[in-house]
């Protein structure tokens, strides 16, 4: 469980969209000092401006200084023209942490030449609700006890799983990174199913997403028990769940389906890395 003695002393965000906002709201809850946090964001929305008002953090001050760690949570597209203005929150000693889709440390280190210690990640959205998973790379700059603050600021919204190759966090990036999207669509899909053998649209609707949710719930709890075995747990012979996975795991099922689709976020992933 992380501490809010292992959060930095001070911390920049630049970018507080949907995601800098779910993990800034995550940081401050976790009892990182607002008077701390310097946020960046020219267009902030007013949950934003918001939070900052109620926590003490500084929004888009006219003079900023160098801070601990810098956060940035920008568009990939946006970062070239967000980076001359970034210096000054750089010093010598600031952990740079990246949310950014595609961009490589390399990328990141030619745009911010005063960034030394990188890491490179990819939440998910659940982060929103302290439930997201991120994937994280560490460049050879940083320190342990830099890996161990940016630990604990991707903590702050759900777990962390960290590779040693920045190339996977394209295959991260395929799987988790966009993976909330399939988990919906799912759902869509399970209660449009639901609507065609004559529920009502609202009611497929809560059986669908009760049903993820409750699943979901069940492999967080369970987590010595695989998935598969879950699977099998509730799957009696010659049953109704039999039936339908007899359909979802033929040769045109699930499984290549979910491949084709994580291998195309893969690709586009690399695209996006340049």
């Amino acid at each position: 469980m992380t501490s809010a003695a292992a959060l930095p002393a001070s911390l920049a965000l630049v970018g507080a969209g949907k995601m800098g906002g779910a993990m800034l709201s995550g940081w401050l809850a976790l009892g990182l000092d607002g008077a701390r946090v310097t946020v960046v964001d020219p267009h902030p929305s007013d949950e934003i401006r918001a939070l900052c008002a109620s926590s003490g953090a500084s929004l888009n001050p006219p003079v900023v200084t160098p801070a601990q760690v810098l956060v940035l949570a920008v568009k990939p597209q946006t970062l070239d023209a967000a980076a001359p203005g970034l210096a000054s929150l750089i010093g010598s000693h600031t952990l740079v942490v990246s949310i950014m889709a595609g961009k490589t440390v390399a990328d990141i280190a030619a745009r911010l030449p005063g960034a030394g210690a990188i890491v490179r990640t990819m939440p998910n959205t659940p982060a929103a609700v302290g439930r997201g998973v991120t994937g994280a790379y560490a460049s050879a700059a940083v320190s342990p006890a830099q890996r161990a603050t940016a630990d604990a600021l991707l903590s702050a919204v759900g777990s962390v799983v960290w590779v040693d190759d920045e190339a996977l966090i394209n295959a991260v990036t395929a799987v988790s990174g966009s993976g909330p999207a399939y988990v919906f669509l799912l759902a869509e899909c399970m209660a449009q199913a639901g609507e065609k053998l004559g529920l009502p649209r609202d009611v497929a609707e809560k059986l669908a997403r009760a049903t993820v949710e409750g699943a979901g719930e069940l492999m967080y709890r369970d987590a010595a028990t695989t998935p598969a075995q879950l699977r099998i747990n509730v799957t009696s012979p010659g049953g109704t769940t039999a039936a339908a996975l007899g359909v979802l795991m033929g040769d045109e099922g699930l499984a290549g389906l979910m491949e084709r689709a994580i291998a195309a976020a893969h690709s586009r992933a690399q695209e996006l890395s340049g």
